[in-house]
């Protein structure tokens, strides 16, 4: 029995070459869109959500843990009310509820439009983040939660 050419097994490169991996066939448009239309359509619901369930009525939300055995604000306290005032297009009472979450809010919305494009030109998103970032962004956290919890800073508190 004859083995075809088309049929026959191709043996590994040699040790020290890489392996040749072909490239990945094209998505199509509406295939690429989807990741950030779905996480967008996520979002648009949590908002439309809290926006319809006021959280400054109480029983609707859990209390903050933190908040309830040890007094402390922590960076996300206020946070559905700030979501809720912003809902509503009240931007200084979604400011004075948590300051931090309406910065998230424009941050979010920066790298989503950045996101869309990128996916609708067929260029992919990749958000690498250096170390030393993420320890900035860990010291403004820690640095709002503490001056929020203080005498002086209690504009900060929700």
């Amino acid at each position: 029995m004859a083995v075809r050419p088309e049929a026959a097994v191709v043996p590994p490169p040699p040790p020290g070459t890489p392996w040749s991996v072909p490239p990945a066939p094209p998505r199509s448009r509406a295939r690429r869109l989807l990741a950030p239309v779905a996480t967008l359509a996520g979002v648009v619901g949590a908002f439309v959500y809290v926006g319809a369930v006021d959280p400054n009525e109480p029983g609707h939300y859990p209390v903050c843990p933190l908040l309830r055995f040890t007094g402390v604000y922590c960076p996300g306290c206020g946070g559905l009310r700030s979501a809720h005032a912003f809902a509503h297009g009240d931007l200084p009472a979604a400011l004075g509820a948590n300051a931090l979450a309406v910065v998230g809010y424009g941050v979010f919305a920066v790298v989503a439009v950045l996101w869309l494009v990128r996916a609708y030109r067929g260029v992919p998103m990749r958000l690498a983040v250096p170390p030393n970032w993420w320890w900035g962004i860990g010291a403004v956290l820690a640095l709002f939660t503490l001056v929020r919890n203080l005498p002086f800073g209690s504009a900060l508190a929700p």
